[in-house]
């Protein structure tokens, strides 16, 4: 019971923090090895909670009315594509491979964040009534592959590629969570094959990741730009610190 309303606990702050930034992996994945949850079932059950709390996500905004089933679907699609395809692609690429992949995209990912900092004084509101380039179709599908196989500050880089679209932040954090939705539906379904999922650890950590992901998602527009850029930032480098201490 103890560790049941723990993960339920670490899955509530996780999701809070991922879906103002991204990184909520951060904590997740080492809290789970520090409880003695072995890293697969660690992994697996991360997507199974990450899935469903996304899947709360993705009710809420169509609940609001923020964007619509028509819009969101290929996000979807794509995504559990991505999830799939790196999700079987962790079997054959090394972590040490992953791990400097991950380290030289958040690097980017920070300078592209330093650099810009128009979005935070002009948001400008944006929906999906513009047909989006076939580049701009490709970024959500690798970002699925790196999440379907690895994880670490793949809704940071969902966050950064929607505001580069011209989608507010809010919009850009809610999109996130719905990418996040395809790639662990993706994983989770060949992760599921291997028999790494422990129900148990896996119930506990959604309801609390749900819990989070909601009063994360209540308390986004509230949140001011420069906070959130701020926030964005701090969550990169420590993304960066984490993958530096497992690399090398």
């Amino acid at each position: 019971m103890e560790v049941f309303l723990l993960l339920m606990a670490l899955g509530m702050v996780s999701s809070f923090i991922g879906t103002l930034a991204g990184g909520g992996g951060i904590i997740t994945l080492p809290a789970m090895m520090l409880i003695g949850i072995p890293i697969q079932y660690g992994i697996a059950t991360n997507k199974f909670s990450s899935g469903i709390a996304s899947f709360t996500s993705i009710i809420y905004i169509l609940k609001n009315k923020i964007f619509t089933v028509k819009a969101l679907l290929p996000v979807v699609i794509i995504s559990v594509l991505g999830g799939i395809v790196g999700a079987i692609a962790t079997t054959s690429v090394s972590e040490q491979t992953m791990n400097v992949t991950a380290l030289v995209l958040l690097a980017f990912a920070l300078f592209v964040t330093i650099r810009n900092k128009k979005w935070v004084a002009e948001v400008k509101e944006k929906s999906f009534n513009q047909k989006p380039g076939f580049f701009s179709k490709l970024i959500p599908f690798f970002i699925g592959i790196y999440d379907g196989g690895f994880g670490p500050g793949s809704a940071t880089f969902s966050i950064i590629h929607y505001m580069r679209e011209q989608f507010s932040y809010v919009q850009s954090a809610q999109l996130s969570r719905v990418l996040n939705f395809g790639s662990c539906v993706g994983a989770f379904v060949i992760f599921y094959q291997t028999g790494y999922i422990n129900w148990h650890y896996a119930i506990a950590l959604a309801i609390g990741s749900a819990l989070g992901t909601q009063i994360g998602l209540l308390a986004l527009p509230k949140i001011p730009l420069k906070v959130a850029r701020t926030l964005l930032i701090s969550i990169i480098c420590m993304l960066i610190g984490q993958v530096v201490v497992k690399t090398f």
